[in-house]
This record gives structure tokens, C-alpha cells and sequence, in this order.
């Protein structure tokens, strides 16, 4: 073994002459190896490895999972006195040297400079990296950056902050810009190349990639280019609602859309007929899946890229926003053997975030899921995804005709669209399956009244349906601008409080900082009503299928409606009246009047 050791201490940029007193401190780092649990032919064979010039000692003992990585990096801290930093700390972080050090660089090599006013080191995954360090060292022109130790992740995360803040906005780069010419347009571009790497000096190339990356970074679900006959004006949507943020002259119209077109593989000729398309991208270490929709309008072609980020965590029951009583109730009902839960809202209510929170809570070996979606917006470990494709004719319909042959115990339908669908689907439910699905309506009692609409016989809909959740989306005040304020008996009423809350209860306004855009939002809360389908309500709808009649049964059970939800988050202080009465209004009749006025 002494050999080896040798090598390890030579290849670690240890003087020869030292070798032989660095045996016994290699053999004490082989003996906390071992007592953490790492095999000594794991050992031998990272050593062996190592010394023939392969990967690195410590990336092999990762990757042979002979020990978990921050255990790994504590017994290095320890034998080479190395601090390990579980966290990095990337406030006021300084950004200067992405000028200077190629992202792939620090990618290749797992390390980062660290520079705040109280910090100045270097990040390193492994304590071997002694000459890239000292590379990174010459190209920042300084020699006093220690190195501490940091996780994989720790310092993956701090690359991709560092370059995604050292990008110019949209904004600042349009200025400098000129116009692109063809050669620059049809430069090709990688579906899955990293746009953080991205170094193309073509004009239009450089402008789209800014604008994607941007969306990225305000968290904005779309972007919307429109042509007008003045300008081209290039919008965010943030948060559900959405924001101008460029406007650019006409002349750049054609060639932002050409680009746009090349990168999701349309027809740049067609200009007459509407087109979709799709793009993957990968913006720092997020796999980003854009759906592209160019229609004809009267000022040329009009442009939306829908943003769904692939690699984005799938949310918990409790991440959701409900209520804890109503996190219990949801948690029986999803545990039902069979039948239909329904979850309603219009487009962008965030249903399917909620449809997969619950399939993520029941997730389990033993339980088959699969589901069938258009579009996949999540992936999810053991869960059999099938996307929509009506031009080879796989419907939700068609699509659901197979799942049930495939010994499914869950299945997921992105949206009951008509009723066909519909018609599987509670077969599905009444054969032993448990089934989830969304529909389009304003709450929970109307679904009720679109399935019979849809041709549904009432006795189908009461046998099968489990329970209906009913959800919107609210704006979440910024936590660093938020302030206190009294709000008038007018406000109150249309929510149906009166003068008394005031005593017990804080309302909050929003402001705006340069954390929230100036908006006064940061994020956005769902606020639900959980609609259980029981005896009663059954007997109601083989009677009528008068939503209105229903809600009313409903409510005397005990629902908490959407509005009344919503005003709990008010008095939370998480949301604003405004927002609640935004996304409830059309539900009361008498707040459309007092809107109307």
C-alpha cells in the first residue's frame, strides 16, 4: 500500500523528499476511512485509480457510494485541516471574476471563488485540487485564497448564482445592439446547450438568449413578444399577472421571430398560418422546456413561450398553502381506494401543482401510477408519464382506453375535456381505481354541473365522485416591503367582514422593493375549497343539478369557500384584500355589482 501512498502524495503536489513522513499520516486518513465504513477494496481501488492517472480519489469514492459525501468531506476537513463549509455564503457576493474564469472551468474542476467583504476563499469539492486551484489563483491575480471544502451542490449553486447575476439584462444589452444580419440567424444552437455558457456574438442570438434567461431569473411563467405599429413590446408574465419589460423597434421583429422559430424547428417561410413548437434549454443547472406559439396578426407574428421548468421541485401537500384541517381532510380522501377527485380552476390556478402534490404524498412501490397530461409539466420517479399527441391520434380519450389495461391502482388525467373522457373515467373509478383530474369551472359545485352537462348520468356522477377541490392563485406580499395599514368599510364589505376585525386582526398592503420588481409580490399561495361528496350532496344532485343549490348544501356542511380562504390568508397577513377580491370576485354576484359601480 506504501506505493501507492507515495503516489496519492506525489499527485496531491507533495515534495518527494516528504513522502516517506506523509506514510504515516496517509495511513491515519485510511484509518478514519475505514472506520466511517468505507471497504478496503473500495479503498484499494480509489488509490489504485487515482495513481494510474484516472478520476479523482475522492470523486471515486463518491461514485462507488462507498461513503455519502459530507461524511467524506468531515473526515477530509479533519485529516488535511481544511475547513468544510455545509453553506456557502453568497450575500454581497463578488461577481467580478466571471469575467475573468470560464463557467465550464469551475464546472470541470467543482470549485469557486468565494469574495465578500468578510470572506475571501476558494470552494473546493475536492482537498486534492491543489493545481487547479492554483490556476484559478494566476487567473484572478492573487495568491491569498484559501481553500475551504464544500459539497457538490454548495458549490454548483453558487456557480450558477455568480453567472446568472453577472448577465446583462434584455435591456442594457439592446443598447449596444445593432442590426442582426441573416448569417447571424441561422447560427445553429444546441437544444441542450447551457445558455450560461452561451458566447455567440450574433446580435439577435445574444438578445434572445438574455431574454430567456431573464424570464428565468424574475420566475416568470411566459413571455410574450407583440408587434405593434410602432414597436415590438416584449412582456413577462410574473406571478400571474404580466409586465412590460422591453420595448424594441419594429425592425426587430422578423429577425427575433426567425430566431424563435429556428430554435423551437418551425417554418420560417410560413408566415399566414399559426404554429407551435417546442424548445429545451438548459439555463444553469435547470432543464427548461419552452412551448412556442406563433399566430399572424396585423403587425406581423406574434410570439408566446409558455416556461416550464423540468427540473423544478414537485411541491408537498403542506408547501400548498392550505390550512392544516384541510391538509387532513385532503390527506383521507387521496387515500381513497377508488373513485374520482376532481381539482378546478381556470387555466394558470395551478391544478396540476396540486394534482402532483397529492400523487407525490402516495407515491409508493407498491402503488402503479400512471397518468397521462398535455403537457408533462412535472417528472416524477415511479410514475408512468404519457403525453397527449392528437396528430397520431393519442387523445386523452385513446390514452386513457390503454392505461386501464396496464394494471394502473392511481391514474392521473390532465384535463376531462369531453365526454368521452368523462365516461372512461368513471368507469375507470367504479372498476377499482382511484382516479385525479381537472376540469375548467369556478368552483367546486359546478363541476358537478359540467359533467352532466358534458351528457354524464347523475347517478354516475354521485357514485364516483370522492371529492371536489376548487382553487385560485393569489399574490404573496413581500416579506421586506409589506406594511400595515386600516382598510375602509368598503373594502371590508365586499368581503363580508365588518368594523369589528379590525381590533384582533393586522391587514397588510403591499409596497415594493427591488427584491419584489416593485411590485409588492413575491410568489403566490393557492387558497382551496374541498367540496366531500356525501350522502347528502348525493341526494341533491339525483334531485337537481343546480350549482347554486349545491354550494348553498354545501356551505351548511361546513365548506370553507374560496373567498372565505382567502380572507383567512388576509388576516394571516400573507395576501392582500385586492388579490382575494381579483381572483373570488366572479363567484358573488354582489361583488360584480360593486365593481360594475
Amino acid at each position: 500500500m506504501s506505493t501507492i501512498h507515495t503516489a496519492l502524495n506525489v499527485s496531491a503536489g507533495i515534495d518527494k523528499n516528504v513522502a516517506v513522513s506523509e506514510e504515516k499520516k496517509a495511513s491515519s486518513l485510511d484509518e478514519k476511512l475505514l472506520a466511517a465504513g468505507v471497504s478496503s477494496e473500495a479503498l484499494t481501488e480509489a488509490y489504485s485509480t487515482k495513481s494510474k492517472g484516472g478520476a479523482g480519489f475522492f470523486e471515486l469514492l463518491i461514485r462507488k457510494k462507498a461513503i455519502d459525501e459530507i461524511p467524506l468531506l468531515r473526515i477530509f476537513s479533519e485529516h488535511f485541516s481544511i475547513p468544510f463549509w455545509r453553506e456557502l455564503p453568497m450575500e454581497s457576493i463578488n461577481i467580478d471574476f466571471t469575467q475573468s474564469v470560464p463557467i465550464h472551468y469551475l464546472k470541470k474542476h467543482k470549485m469557486v471563488p468565494i469574495i465578500t467583504a468578510e470572506t475571501q476563499v476558494i470552494a473546493v469539492n475536492d482537498p486534492a485540487n491543489f493545481q487547479p486551484a492554483d490556476d484559478l489563483r494566476l487567473l484572478l491575480k492573487t495568491q491569498k485564497l484559501p481553500m475551504v471544502l464544500a459539497t457538490q451542490d454548495a458549490i454548483t449553486a453558487a456557480i450558477n448564482l455568480a453567472y446568472d447575476m453577472s448577465r446583462s439584462s434584455a435591456k442594457d444589452y439592446f443598447e449596444e445592439m445593432s442590426e442582426a444580419t441573416a448569417d447571424d440567424l441561422i447560427s445553429e444552437i444546441s437544444e441542450t446547450a447551457d445558455l450560461l455558457d452561451e458566447t455567440s456574438d450574433a446580435p439577435i442570438i445574444k438578445l434572445v438568449n438574455l431574454l430567456v434567461s431573464g424570464a428565468i431569473k424574475d420566475r416568470a411563467s411566459d413571455i410574450h413578444v407583440e408587434p405593434y405599429s410602432g414597436n415590438l413590446k416584449i412582456r413577462y408574465r410574473i406571478d400571474g399577472i404580466l409586465y412590460d419589460i422591453l420595448s424594441l423597434p419594429r425592425r426587430i421583429q422578423s429577425p427575433l421571430t426567425s430566431r424563435l422559430k429556428i430554435m423551437a424547428k418551425l417554418n420560417i417561410a410560413e408566415k399566414r398560418l399559426p404554429q407551435d413548437g417546442r424548445i429545451e434549454l438548459k439555463i444553469a443547472d435547470r432543464l427548461v422546456d419552452v412551448r412556442v406559439s406563433v399566430i399572424p396578426t396585423a403587425f406581423g407574428e406574434r410570439v408566446v413561450l409558455r416556461l416550464l421548468d423540468k427540473s423544478g421541485n414537485i411541491l408537498l401537500l403542506s408547501d400548498l398553502g392550505m390550512h392544516d384541517d384541510r391538509i387532513k381532510l385532503l390527506n383521507r380522501l387521496i387515500k381513497s381506494p377508488y373513485g374520482i377527485i376532481l381539482v378546478t380552476g381556470p387555466t394558470g390556478s395551478g391544478k396540476t401543482t396540486t394534482l402532483y402534490a397529492a400523487l407525490s404524498t402516495i407515491n409508493r412501490p407498491e402503488i402503479n401510477i400512471i397518468t397521462i397530461e398535455d403537457p408533462i409539466e412535472y417528472q416524477m420517479d415511479g410514475v408512468g408519464q404519457i403525453q397527449v399527441n392528437p396528430k397520431i391520434d393519442l387523445t386523452f380519450a385513446a390514452g386513457l382506453r390503454s392505461i386501464v389495461r396496464q394494471d394502473p391502482d392511481v391514474i392521473l388525467i390532465g384535463e376531462i375535456r369531453d365526454r368521452e373522457t368523462a365516461e372512461i373515467a368513471i368507469q375507470s373509478s367504479l372498476t377499482g381505481h382511484l382516479v385525479f383530474s381537472t376540469l375548467h369551472t369556478n368552483d367546486a359545485a359546478s363541476a358537478v354541473t359540467r359533467l352532466i352537462d358534458m351528457g354524464i348520468e347523475p347517478f354516475l356522477v354521485t357514485s364516483s365522485i370522492v371529492a371536489i377541490i376548487a382553487q385560485r392563485l393569489v399574490r404573496v406580499l413581500c416579506l421586506h416591503c409589506k406594511e400595515v395599514y386600516t382598510p375602509d368599510e368598503e373594502t371590508l364589505d365586499n368581503l363580508g367582514l365588518n368594523l369589528s376585525v379590525l381590533q384582533n386582526n393586522t391587514f397588510y398592503r403591499k409596497k415594493g422593493c427591488n427584491l419584489c420588481m416593485q411590485t409588492g409580490f413575491r410568489g403566490r399561495s393557492a387558497i382551496f375549497e374541498i367540496m366531500v361528496v356525501d350522502d347528502n350532496i348525493r341526494r341533491l344532485v339525483l334531485k337537481t343539478s343546480d350549482a347554486n343549490q349545491i354550494n348553498e348544501l354545501a356551505v351548511k356542511q361546513g365548506m370553507i369557500t374560496l373567498q372565505q380562504d382567502g380572507i383567512q390568508k388576509v388576516m394571516a397577513g400573507i395576501t392582500t384584500t385586492e388579490e382575494v377580491l381579483r381572483v373570488t370576485r366572479s363567484l358573488n354576484r354582489k361583488d360584480d355589482i360593486v365593481q360594475e359601480t
